[in-house]
């Protein structure tokens, strides 16, 4: 991150330096003021010059564009991305002919890259952690309702048999799912076992 050093006749008058010299708008940098100055008696005596210092922010959107695009350049993917931010959470959206590849086995390909993206962007923990999203062809809504009627299958499984259901291993984003769509069930109760990246959910009857 680029950090300079600049004086002007009062404060708001080194800034515009600064953001003149760094080409950057002010919500883009970090500012410390080191002297507010002085004016001095009748604007001569003891005159003394505003000093500041600022730093230009880390874009983290900028990072996580570039770090995509090498990796689809790698796989040898075209997608056109979209990048969002709201509420410290970064969604980023893929669309390309091929999509597929990306995806992988039940989105393992997906939630890897995910994760990989989400490590750049919250690197050094410079700033406050920032949630990411990766999805394409709407794959994570479809993913999820694939796993609510599960959580309601299983369910009802449990209930018909009485016999507890282990579900294959997930990751904690699909696990909650799982949890979310069946913790007001009357009749079953909900938890995970084992450790990641085999940990998966259990699917039991509420005890009398």
């Amino acid at each position: 991150m680029k950090v300079i050093e600049v004086t002007g006749k009062t404060v708001e008058e080194a800034i515009k330096k600064a953001l003149l010299e760094l080409k950057v708008e002010r919500d883009k940098v970090e500012i410390e003021i080191l002297d507010p100055g002085n004016k001095g008696f009748l604007n001569f005596i003891g005159v003394r010059p505003a000093k500041i210092k600022v730093k230009v922010k880390r874009d983290y959107i900028k990072e996580a564009n570039m770090f995509l695009k090498n990796i689809l350049h790698c796989m040898k993917v075209e997608a056109e991305i979209q990048i969002k931010e709201n509420n410290n959470v970064i969604k980023i959206y893929l669309t390309g002919p091929d999509m597929g590849i990306l995806i992988g086995y039940r989105g393992e390909t997906l939630d890897a890259i995910q994760y990989l993206i989400s490590l750049v962007v919250n690197k050094n923990h410079d700033i406050e952690y920032k949630r990411v999203i990766l999805d394409t062809e709407n794959y994570r809504l479809k993913r999820e309702e694939t796993l609510k009627r599960l959580a309601r299958k299983v369910a009802e499984k449990v209930k018909r048999t009485g016999r507890t259901v282990k579900l294959e291993p997930m990751n904690p984003y699909e696990r909650r799912i799982i949890h979310s769509s069946l913790q007001n069930d009357f009749y079953v109760n909900t938890y995970s076992e084992g450790q990641e990246p085999f940990r998966r959910v259990v699917v039991d009857l509420k005890k009398a």
